[in-house]
Formats: C-alpha cells, sequence, structure tokens
C-alpha cells in the first residue's frame, strides 16, 4: 500500500474552532451584524438601535433593539397579526401590510418616549421619499435598518416596513433607489410607489382575474370576498387603516381565557404543610379513640 500523508493532523482538529452557533445555523450575518451594532467609545454605554424587519409565511415582525452583553433588548415591537385590530382582516403580508406595521411600530416607539407629538412624520403618503427634520427640542429617534439574511432588490416588502417607518416619523438612514417604483433612470416614480402603498397592485391583480379567470378569482380572494373588501374599496381601506393606527398606536394586552378546570384522576400531591396538618389530625383521631377504649 502507498503511503498517503495525513492532511489533517491531530494538532489541527485540536486547534479547530467551530463558528456560532447560529452561523452554524445559517440565522445570522455576523458580518452584517458586528457593523450594525458596534458604538464608538466615546458614547459609552449609549444604545444603538436597530429597526429590525422579519417575515414568515403569515406575519410580520417589526422590532426597535438594541445589542447588549447579556442580549439583546426590544424597546418596542409591532405585528401584522395586530392590523385587524385597526380595521385590516385581509392581506397580512404583503407590501401595504408591511408599510401599515412599519407605521405601527414607529408611532408607538415614539408614543412610548413621548415624542409622537413633536414627530408626526409624513401623515399622508404620497409615495414620495420622506426624511424627518429635527426639531428644536429633542432630537429625532435615530434607528438603523437590519434587513437580516434578505435580498434586498428593488421593491421587496422590507423597503414597505422602512417607508412606514420614516412616514411614522422615525429618523433611518437610506435612500430611495430600492423603493417600489424606482426606475432605470435613476428616479423614483412617486405614483407607482403610492401605489403599492395603498394596495393598489392587489386590485389591478383582482381586476385582472375577475375578467380573465373568474373562478380562480372566487377561490383566491375567498378572504377578501368574505370580507366584503374589493378592487375599488381597498385604497379607501388603508386610508383608513393609517389614521386608525394614528389615533392609538398602544399595545393592547390579549385578553387570556381562564383555565379549565379539569377532571382529577389521581390525587392531588400535597405540600410539607398539608402532609404535617394531615398526620397531625390522624393522630389526634387514633388518641382520642384509644383514651375512649380505656375509659370503658
Amino acid at each position: 500500500m502507498a503511503f498517503v500523508k495525513a492532511q489533517k493532523s491531530k494538532a489541527y482538529f485540536k486547534r479547530f474552532q467551530v463558528k456560532f452557533k447560529r452561523r452554524r445555523e445559517g440565522k445570522t450575518d455576523y458580518r452584517a451584524r458586528i457593523r450594525l451594532i458596534n458604538q464608538d467609545k466615546n458614547k459609552y454605554n449609549t444604545p444603538k438601535y436597530r429597526f429590525v424587519v422579519r417575515f414568515t409565511n403569515k406575519d410580520i415582525t417589526a422590532q426597535i433593539i438594541s445589542a447588549s452583553i447579556a442580549g439583546d433588548l426590544v424597546l418596542a415591537a409591532a405585528y401584522s397579526h395586530e392590523l385587524p385590530r385597526y380595521g385590516l382582516g385581509v392581506g397580512l403580508t404583503n407590501y401595504a401590510a408591511a408599510y401599515c406595521t412599519g407605521l405601527l411600530l414607529a408611532r408607538r416607539v415614539l408614543k412610548t418616549l413621548e415624542m409622537d407629538d413633536e414627530y408626526e412624520g409624513n401623515v399622508e403618503a404620497t409615495g414620495e421619499d420622506f426624511s424627518v427634520e429635527p426639531a428644536e427640542t429633542r432630537r429625532p429617534f435615530r434607528a438603523l435598518l437590519d434587513v437580516g439574511l434578505i435580498k434586498t432588490t428593488t421593491g421587496n416588502r422590507v423597503f414597505g416596513a422602512l417607508k412606514g417607518a420614516l412616514d411614522g416619523g422615525l429618523d433611518i438612514p437610506h435612500s430611495d433607489k430600492r423603493f417600489a417604483g424606482f426606475t432605470k433612470e435613476k428616479n423614483l416614480n412617486a405614483d407607482v410607489h403610492r401605489k403599492y402603498i395603498y394596495g393598489g397592485h392587489v386590485a389591478a391583480y383582482m381586476r385582472t382575474l375577475t375578467e380573465d379567470e373568474p373562478e380562480k378569482y372566487q377561490s383566491h380572494f375567498s378572504e377578501y370576498i368574505k370580507k366584503g373588501v374589493d378592487a375599488d374599496s381597498i385604497e379607501e381601506m388603508y386610508k383608513k387603516v393609517h389614521a386608525a393606527i394614528r389615533a392609538d398606536p398602544t399595545v393592547k394586552k390579549s385578553e387570556k381565557q381562564p383555565r379549565k378546570e379539569h377532571k382529577r384522576y389521581n390525587l392531588k400531591k400535597l405540600s410539607y404543610e398539608e402532609r404535617k396538618a394531615k398526620l397531625i389530625e390522624r393522630l389526634n383521631a387514633f388518641n382520642s379513640v384509644a383514651d375512649d377504649e380505656d375509659d370503658e
């Protein structure tokens, strides 16, 4: 047998350093994270906030987070499953819902910090780029956009959430070249962007299906039909949702149902004090019976 040189010796494996757990799981981009959380030394313990947006199949999560040695701290959070409370019962993961979620988080965090009166943001969404101007008293709340592992393509829903947060009054460094409606001519078409904010792309698809494939429309938009939402009423619905969010962005605690009493098929486990009291009771009963026998 020919001699085979060992490429990786015992010394190599003894010195092998495994990557961070969330890197091994493919959940965190640490190259991006370290650039988002690094704080200047002369700012000491000042938190550096991130505007974090994540998408699942049925929900959108938006959070304001700062990093610490012990772990990340969440200052405020908003979810698209809260939007039915504001009048949006369908389409909770599209671009327009992402805008509403970002707007809800922005108004919520400013209300928490008592800055909602100073920084109202852009009250009516026109689709044009908007950056908040500093007031005379307090500077605007600044956060950095954290997109996670998604591909930052033009028109991605994460930029819908960013636009909602900007219109809500947050100061987030950005450019307009990733918003829906940015063209190859290097300018933002505000009308196209406004259409996406108010669900116009969904309305256009509804009209197309209604004309071409009515059966597919009935199945594809069954929830919209149940809620009485059609192509002509979508924009008005989103306007009402935006107004409702601005009126009351506070968190509403869920009302949990009291736990049901289930039938027990075994004896309840007694505490030490209960067992002690039960033993004393048995001893007293035994002693009383013995005394009665002695008297007889």
